[in-house]
């Protein structure tokens, strides 16, 4: 087993503390409403507020059968660059509009982009795929509204998310012209890699992956279907430029450089950010915790970066 008070900081650790004060481990017991409820306290006591100058509007896309609640973001710039399609968080059974209100607001005051965070339907009330539904139609709506390119960009579960639209969209008029995933889920195999290093790993374990996984799909085996899980894919061709952040202490990690070395070896262009000594989930450390804060400037940049049709790496 790794040691972690050796790998993590005295910052990261009381950013652990902090959450572990809020969110302790044994919630992933709980029910799911206890579980959200939790979340829910874990956000509110996270939030930073907003950067000056940026609005947000919350509004819904409209789909033949409900409707999918997103919050617009906006940095007063007259004619920004890109589009954001951000997803957030939370092992598919968590969070929403709220739980990444300050990362998005903050991630549009950085880039000048607008950015979009959509609040796609969670498990176990809406299992697999209501969520990658919720997710495609989120970027025909974008494709059809705006006339700027297209980039996705998610965190975990939203990162799953970001992927499987891409994975989805080749060949689409409007194909998004980037992708930052930050420590995403991707279906990669979990007996072998960091699953197996850092399955006991501060902040997610490899049992939270396994019941996640599970609620999302109502128990039902979905790892061959590569909307579910894109390391399932057999074609990593034509792919959007795309660029993977992950956390050295997290299960989760050997999915971003698996990633990476698929799409480069199809031909595409890809590159791996392994975060050195963090957790997952440490976006909400950005600002008390400076090797965070670090990263989540590499993740702003990226997302410039592709936003202006750049590749630097």
């Amino acid at each position: 087993m790794p040691d972690y008070a050796t790998l993590i900081d005295a910052e990261t650790w009381a950013f652990i503390e902090r959450t572990n004060a809020f969110y302790p481990p044994e919630t992933i017991d709980d029910t799911v409403e206890q579980q959200r409820a939790v979340y829910d306290r874990l956000c509110r006591a996270f939030f930073t507020g907003y950067p000056d100058g940026v609005t947000a509007e919350t509004t819904a896309i409209a789909t033949p059968t409900h409707d999918i609640p997103i919050r617009i973001y906006r940095a007063g710039t007259t004619n920004p660059a890109a589009l954001v399609l951000y997803f957030h968080g939370g092992g598919f059974i968590l969070g929403g509009l709220h739980s990444h209100d300050d990362v998005c607001a903050e991630l549009c005051a950085r880039t000048g982009h607008e950015v979009v965070s959509v609040d796609y339907r969670l498990a176990p009330e809406h299992v697999y795929p209501a969520e990658t539904d919720d997710a495609m139609s989120a970027f025909a709506w974008a494709a059809a509204t705006h006339s700027v390119p297209v980039i996705l960009a998610g965190d975990s579960a939203g990162g799953n998310l970001a992927a499987g639209v891409a994975h989805r969209t080749r060949g689409h008029p409007r194909a998004p012209v980037g992708q930052v995933l930050i420590y995403p889920g991707l279906g990669g195999d979990m007996s072998t890699g960091s699953y197996v290093t850092h399955a006991e790993a501060p902040m997610l374990t490899r049992r939270d992956l396994e019941l996640y996984r599970d609620i999302r799909t109502g128990g039902i085996d979905r790892s061959r279907e590569v909307a579910c899980a894109p390391l399932a894919d057999t074609d990593f061709s034509g792919l959007p430029p795309t660029v993977v952040v992950t956390a050295e202490c997290d299960p989760l990690s050997s999915d971003g450089e698996a990633y990476r070395d698929c799409v480069v070896a199809a031909g595409g262009k890809a590159h791996w950010i392994e975060e050195q000594g963090l957790v997952h989930g440490y976006l909400r450390a950005r600002q008390t915790v400076a090797r965070a804060r670090d990263s989540f400037s590499r993740i702003v940049d990226a997302v410039s970066v592709l936003g202006r049709g750049e590749w630097r790496w």
